[in-house]
């Protein structure tokens, strides 16, 4: 997954002051409106409705491994932002689940930017993404599904929940697997 030009796509700046360039700007928002777009492909999985994957977190997780962690988190939390008015809890999830994903993944291959990093990076972003979306879950769900109680929630959680952000997750690590290195390479130009 390294590429050669990776150490140079966090230096966009043409600077050594840390500043971002226009270029990385504008990188920056082709990622949150692709992440934006794909966010509203969802596809729901049984056997709960309300459950559904949208690719935007493959997006976000390119993004964080391609241009760092600070770049990952913005385009994580802005892709989310238009879901946080029109439905604000789940809004949150995304959020929440997003960037559980991608700023692990990309800690840890700014540190070992290789097939192993970014496989270790991603693997350790998959786990927090799990911790995180089952916690959330059980503290969400509840506000905005009054029917349901936070035990209602824990019992849905190795049947329901853990199950579908496995399948989420491991989607997400797999399509960004597969375009990281074509879209890094064709966004560094």
């Amino acid at each position: 997954m390294a590429t050669s030009t990776h150490a140079n796509s966090h230096a966009t700046t043409g600077t050594t002051s840390g500043g971002w360039s226009t270029q990385r700007i504008a990188i920056c928002a082709l990622f949150v409106a692709v992440s934006m777009i794909v966010s509203y492909m969802e596809i729901p999985v049984p056997p709960v409705a309300w459950l559904k994957y949208d690719p935007s977190g493959a997006v976000c997780l390119v993004a964080g491994l391609a241009f760092g962690t600070g770049t990952g988190a913005i385009v994580s939390v802005l892709s989310w932002l238009p879901h946080l008015f029109m439905n604000p809890w789940g809004g949150l999830m995304g959020i929440l689940c997003t960037l559980a994903l991608v700023v692990p993944a990309s800690l840890v291959y700014e540190r070992k930017q290789t097939v192993a990093g970014a496989a270790a990076g991603m693997a350790l972003g998959a786990v927090a993404t799990l911790v995180v979306a089952c916690g959330a879950n059980i503290v969400i769900t509840p506000i905005y599904t009054p029917t349901m109680t936070a035990a209602d929630v824990m019992a849905m959680i190795v049947p329901v929940l853990l199950p579908f952000n496995v399948i989420k997750v491991a989607l997400n690590c797999a399509v960004t697997a597969i375009v990281f290195k074509p879209v890094s390479k064709l966004v560094s130009r």
